[in-house]
């Protein structure tokens, strides 16, 4: 059952091959030492007992933003993930975090289904079924079912969210959802952006990431 469990946790540790590679770079695996639960950093825990990590929070941090896989694999090193904001309560409790901290933006986990084996039925459009939640892989509503999410009525051109504006401005895919505060006058919503901005971001438990540590290397404390 141990065995088991470890891989099943280690699945979960590889993740999807849409995040292991970016322009040559690595999804990292968790690193045990900064797992530790006296390394770990939380500064804030949820009403559910999660903990959260805001980097605008760290001294060591301030002024320091991430593109979207450099904010994922900052997290994931420390058995953390970049937030997915997978029910309403968790996306305002974090919202209120980011309008108290009076931070423009920050990445959260959230990104379309861009890789091979993307073309399945139930992803199509891409555009509008294929978003998930990459620290969970749990896929979002479709961005239609505008009461199923919290995407913005608006965007730097005028266009309901998720929109591709930098593709459709010659630039790159919006392939990344991060969450903007006010930044278009539109409240504090989800934007599709494209991946390569630096932004503030938001680290949360992963409890698979945990296990797997905590089983490959009982001598850590995790928990």
């Amino acid at each position: 059952m141990r065995l088991f469990i470890a891989l099943v946790c280690l699945s979960s540790v590889i993740g999807l091959s849409a995040s292991q590679f970016v322009n040559g770079r690595i999804l990292e695996p968790p690193v045990p030492a900064l797992c530790a639960k006296q390394q770990r950093p939380i500064h804030e825990r949820a009403p559910d007992g999660k903990g959260y990590f805001f980097s605008w929070r760290d001294p060591a941090l301030q002024g320091v933003e991430e593109d979207w896989l450099g904010a994922r694999n900052f997290c994931r090193k420390r058995c953390m993930d970049s937030v997915s904001l997978e029910t309403s309560n968790e996306n305002e409790w974090v919202k209120q975090r980011i309008v108290d901290g009076k931070v423009k933006y920050i990445w959260t986990s959230g990104r379309i289904c861009d890789f091979k084996g993307c073309d399945r039925p139930d992803l199509q459009p891409t555009s509008i079924n294929g978003w998930f939640w990459t620290a969970e892989l749990q896929k979002l509503a479709p961005t239609t079912d505008r009461q199923q999410n919290d995407w913005s009525a608006n965007g730097g051109i005028g266009q309901p969210q998720p929109d591709n504006r930098e593709l459709q401005q010659g630039g790159a895919n919006e392939n990344c959802l991060a969450v903007l505060n006010n930044f278009y006058n539109d409240g504090v919503h989800w934007h599709d952006v494209a991946c390569h901005h630096r932004k503030p971001f938001v680290c949360e438990e992963n409890d698979a990431l945990l296990k797997y540590v905590q089983y490959t290397n009982p001598q850590i404390r995790v928990y």
